[in-house]
């Protein structure tokens, strides 16, 4: 796939950078030059158009795009998922203070335009296929529109996560739409919902096709998932300038759309609909062992049919995926260099202490260990470490020290399709359903324990209970996937759920335990004694434990009030449009929220 993409990005690069140009001159859009690359050339035949919509995927590999500033900046903070550190430039972003020249986004070839160069493609492909392609009678044609319109949607998911309202482009540029200015979201949710309604039909279920047997393409099971995503946040709480006022400065509200073809009883039978197809196909399933799950993602396996269902296609040579959020290395063989990697990112400390003891995830999940050279010795309570991302696991293709490792981030697991399916089924009124699909994914948290799981999820009772109960495991079973925060927005509980953070962190940096340590016999891992409070003041047994100086003391308390910088995390869901863009923008874009 790499080769394909290199070879007809030079095709369309041109074209999609105009989407950020200030170019004025009359007509140039619409002038179209003979080529062998003409479009009706293109997308009558299936190789150049499969080479088309490659193009849209490399853009995410880009080095300020997805690579190296959207997924290292969105998602935190939340109250599973914080910066090590406390306010950098860079961590205004995630710690709710960014400024519109923040440094790490005033860019030309920042995350937004460079999203809009994604969905340039994706128009020209879309046009193009619409046009050329004859879809109705070849269904791989078929299946490249659905892909088409399906990468097109997810990218402006991202963008509206990110920056709220934003222009509604939908076609390709030409020298009357050029520049746009902000569209309500809701236009934008409108049409690419039913752009998904349209392309999932045309998709293939993954391993039904070459096409869907990897992870790094669009399939059918991804694109029901996507749509119901998407239904969730377009009918959620969300802050939203006042209806009519979108692109004028105005500060805005945390409320629900008034759309009516956003609402919950309009979207979320069509939701739930997509996602039991997803259930009732069999093409996907949850992997027995949770460990394997992520010992698999570091060795690169994109095989279909299991729990992933569409993977960030970066090539073997990029994306800094470890390089961010992997546990800290200094030093160690496992990252050949001896520069530092891993450790930007963790888990928030209180929440190892939500997983049950017999919780598999939670030793997975939450790692309290650095390397340093080829040994382990404690981080500290306030410095935990995502273990779903290890160099050390890193056996197919181990790190090589630079700054990319290749490694292919997860968009969407089936655990996913289960538990947005027990939120919706719940919110219609079909309880027993809900907890069925719940209890499947807490049933493989609590492996070989899952009567502590039955007896848990049949003790639900009551609407308010399985929600609650819904929103605790999204955090337990997602950490470090980044979904929490457009998850706590849309149920409109990011500041509340933040200042229980701080709350719980508080406490814990008052607690005066003392915590032990051991080495776990294949060496790869600490074991600790003392964190948990039943364990407190009793000394364990064994020389091989060895005391964590003043474990709970050093917590730095500066970090419980750095998780977010502002008054009120809900002012500031969305990051501003910088100013680089906006001055390019000739006075069509302007920030709402009060930047």
């Amino acid at each position: 796939m790499k080769t394909h993409i290199k070879i007809f990005a030079s095709v369309l690069a041109a074209v999609a950078m105009m989407s950020l140009s200030s170019c004025s001159e009359e007509g140039f859009f619409d002038v179209k030059a003979p080529s062998a690359a003409d479009e009706s050339n293109v997308y009558s035949n299936y190789t150049l158009s499969e080479y088309a919509i490659f193009s849209i995927a490399e853009t995410f590999g880009h080095t300020n795009n997805y690579r190296g500033r959207f997924l290292p900046w969105y998602g935190f903070n939340t109250d599973v998922e914080w910066y090590n550190g406390t306010n950098t430039t860079g961590k205004q972003l995630a710690q709710y203070e960014p400024t519109t020249n923040n440094t790490q986004m005033n860019l030309d070839n920042g995350p937004y335009n460079e999203m809009f160069v994604g969905i340039e493609r994706a128009n020209l492909a879309i046009e193009g296929l619409r046009a050329y392609g004859d879809v109705e009678n070849q269904p791989d044609m078929a299946y490249l529109l659905g892909e088409a319109l399906t990468l097109r949607a997810m990218i402006y998911y991202d963008l509206t996560k990110a920056w709220g309202d934003v222009p509604a482009r939908f076609e390709p540029i030409n020298s009357e739409n050029i520049f746009m200015a902000k569209s309500s979201r809701d236009t934008i949710y409108v049409q690419i919902l039913a752009d998904l309604e349209e392309a999932i039909p045309y998709l293939y279920w993954p391993n039904e096709s070459s096409q869907t047997a990897t992870t790094d393409r669009i399939n059918k099971a991804f694109a029901c998932g996507l749509y119901a995503r998407i239904a969730l946040a377009a009918s959620g709480y969300a802050l939203r300038p006042e209806d009519g006022t979108v692109g004028t400065g105005n500060l805005g509200s945390v409320r629900k759309t008034n759309e009516p073809a956003l609402q919950a009883e309009v979207l979320y039978p069509k939701a739930l609909g997509y996602l039991q197809e997803v259930i009732n196909s069999g093409t996907a399933n949850l992997v027995s062992s949770y460990e394997q799950l992520w010992r698999d993602f570091n060795n690169y396996d994109l095989t279909a049919g299991k729990e992933v269902l569409y993977s960030i296609p970066f090539s073997d040579g990029r994306g800094r995926w470890n390089y961010h959020f992997a546990g800290s290395h200094e030093g160690s063989s496992y990252i050949g260099t001896a520069a530092n990697r891993g450790g930007d990112v963790g888990p928030v400390p209180s929440l190892y202490f939500k997983y049950g003891a017999q919780d598999v995830r939670r030793d997975v999940s939450c790692v309290n260990f650095d390397w340093i050279e080829d040994s382990q010795e404690p981080a500290g309570i306030d410095m935990w470490y995502f273990g779903k991302y290890r160099f050390e696991w890193m056996q197919t293709q181990p790190y090589g020290g630079g700054n990319d490792d290749g490694l292919k981030p997860v968009v969407m697991r089936y655990s996913d399709i289960l538990l947005m399916a027990a939120e919706i089924a719940n919110e219609l009124g079909q309880p027993d359903v809900a907890k069925n699909y719940l209890l499947q994914v807490r049933r493989r948290a609590y492996a070989g324990n899952e009567a502590v799981a039955d007896s848990y999820v049949n003790s639900l009772s009551g609407k308010d209970a399985i929600f609650n109960a819904i929103v605790d495991e999204r955090a337990l079973e997602f950490v470090g996937e980044f979904l929490r925060k457009a998850d706590l927005i849309r149920w409109n509980l990011l500041t509340k759920k933040l200042n229980e953070a701080k709350a719980d962190m508080n406490a814990i940096a008052q607690r005066t335990d003392e915590v032990y340590y051991s080495y776990s016999e294949d060496g790869m891992s600490l074991n600790f004694w003392g964190l948990d409070p039943a364990q407190s003041g009793i000394s364990p047994e064994g020389s091989q434990w060895i005391l964590a100086e003043d474990y709970f003391q050093n917590f730095d308390t500066e970090l419980i009030d750095a998780i977010y910088q502002t008054e009120n995390p809900n002012t500031r869901q969305f990051w501003p449009i910088f100013d680089i863009t906006l001055t390019n923008s000739q006075g069509y874009l302007k920030n709402d929220y009060g930047y």
